[in-house]
């Protein structure tokens, strides 16, 4: 597999000598005569090979830019080839999108090493070139190494943005640096679990925690391009646009996940058992039910009754606040005040929110405290009940931030717990031993006959794993797989 010493060029070679060793024949016969074991191989060796080229792609995709700047007029290797720009020219040779060309680019200029800024006279030395930070240099011999792809560099880099050292004069100018590197290996850690999109969000929410002064400005920017636009097509269909600030996308998001969320549809009105049973036959979209209940919602208002509507769970906002992040402040009038210092995070999904968004949710909806014990473990109930209660369920969503199956991205609002020792064999009901699970994820750990265990570090800190029994076929048993927390707290705040 990926040697992260050799070149992206000998890389690809390989990778592609035993794509070529497979494949022999024409496409797709060969291919579907393949065994499980060799199509997931060439489906491997073909992903390195591309992401070997990508990066290959993107170091000759900058020079070419570099080469066609808009300085060297006519004499630009673009203009030379009868090209307007290097995006242009890279484009016509690539066959990709401009917006291809354009990551690729961005992508190639994080790659280039740093270079000295211009000497003020010709009697001074050459300026010292930059030194490469360690956050960026982990990204780039990832990069390069074959570690990540294209597509999850960019997500990294993009969603963790840098580190900006000028917001915290106060700080020792190394610190931001050193989080940030920390942050980077927990991401390059989790790239191989989680699909791009996830990584996303997580270097995002990483982001926020590291940068909390950030979150208020990100958060004003995105409430400032609030918008929402309807026009008509030509054939009359009426259609809309909606750029959402923060908090209402949290609100719709809430509503759409609870119309969506298995097993449990939205009811408008009380329904008779022949209604729910051809409910229970919905053959409609997502898209389609989102809009239904985006109309319904808008119909109904306020005064419709929330447990008719939406099942067992109303919907709302939940955010994951911590104790040293609320402030008592005491005003000039002797009124004391809870003052958020911090910032919140969505339980489904991490988003933050800044701390005057976490004031107004304290002030219209109130708190649930949730008690750890000095490991960070939330207070347990024993065998005295089957069903995890309410705060359980809470204190668990701040452990592992959703559906811990592997590679799985459903939120907290769609799972179920699961009991590591099941009670019918004396389990308890602890919140050590319960793990959130969506359904399919739940219902496929029975099927399988798979468990998850949880294994406890001297320093109080868990880590739960996934194992799976012998094949029967085979005859060998699986290594367990180390299911990861998706909680936003996994990060350190500065």
């Amino acid at each position: 597999m990926t040697d992260p010493d050799l070149s992206p060029a000998q890389r690809m070679l390989d990778a592609a000598a035993r794509v070529a060793g497979r494949v022999t024949g024409a496409l797709p016969e060969v291919v579907g005569g393949l065994d499980d074991e060799d199509l997931l191989a060439v489906l491997a060796d073909a992903a390195e090979v591309r992401a070997a080229v990508d990066v290959i792609v993107a170091a000759a995709a900058v020079e070419a830019n570099r080469r066609s700047a808009r300085e060297l007029g006519y004499d630009g290797l673009a203009q030379r080839k009868g090209h307007r720009n290097g995006a242009s020219l890279v484009q016509t040779i690539t066959g990709q999108t401009r917006a291809d060309v354009n990551q690729a680019v961005k992508t190639g200029e994080d790659l280039t090493p740093s270079v000295p800024p211009p000497a003020v006279s010709g009697t001074e030395p050459a300026p010292a070139v930059p030194a490469t930070p360690e956050w960026l240099r982990l990204l780039r011999e990832a990069l390069t190494g074959g570690v990540v792809t294209q597509a999850q560099f960019r997500a990294i880099r993009d969603g963790l943005g840098g580190p900006p050292i000028e917001r915290y004069p106060d700080l020792d100018p190394g610190f931001l640096p050193a989080a940030w590197a920390t942050a980077v290996e927990m991401l390059l850690e989790e790239a191989g679990v989680f699909p791009v999109e996830e990584l996303r969000n997580a270097a995002r929410i990483a982001r926020h925690r590291l940068d909390p002064v950030g979150v208020t400005i990100r958060f004003e920017e995105r409430f400032a391009e609030r918008s929402f636009r309807t026009w008509t097509d030509e054939r009359g269909q009426h259609h809309a646009k909606i750029a959402f600030d923060d908090d209402g996308a949290a609100w719709v998001q809430s509503i759409l996940s609870a119309a969506l969320r298995p097993r449990r549809g939205p009811r408008f009105v009380e329904s008779s058992a022949a209604e729910r049973a051809e409910s229970a036959r919905d053959d409609r979209s997502n898209e389609q039910v989102q809009y239904d209940t985006v109309l319904a919602i808008l119909r109904t208002g306020a005064a419709a009754d929330p447990a008719q509507s939406f099942g067992d769970r109303q919907p709302g906002v939940r955010i994951l606040v911590t104790a040293d992040t609320l402030t008592p402040t005491t005003d000039p009038d002797g009124v004391t005040r809870i003052r958020a210092t911090g910032v919140g995070h969505l339980e489904d999904g991490g988003a933050a929110l800044p701390g005057g968004v976490v004031e107004s949710y304290l002030c219209d909806a109130g708190s649930i405290p949730v008690i750890r014990d000095g490991a960070g473990r939330p207070l347990d109930v024993g065998r005295e009940q089957r069903l995890f209660t309410r705060k359980q369920r809470l204190a668990i969503a701040a452990r592992h931030g959703g559906c811990i199956g592997e590679h799985c991205t459903a939120p907290m609002s769609w799972t179920e717990i699961h009991h590591l020792s099941h009670w019918s064999h004396g389990g308890r009901t602890d919140v050590d031993d319960g793990v959130p699970l969506c359904r399919s994820c739940h219902l496929g750990l029975h099927n399988r006959g798979q468990w998850i265990t949880r294994e406890r570090a001297p320093d109080g800190t868990d880590t739960y794993w996934l194992h799976t029994p012998t094949d029967p076929v085979t005859g060998k048993k699986p290594p367990p797989v180390r299911l990861r927390s998706r909680s936003p707290l996994r990060f350190t705040v500065a």
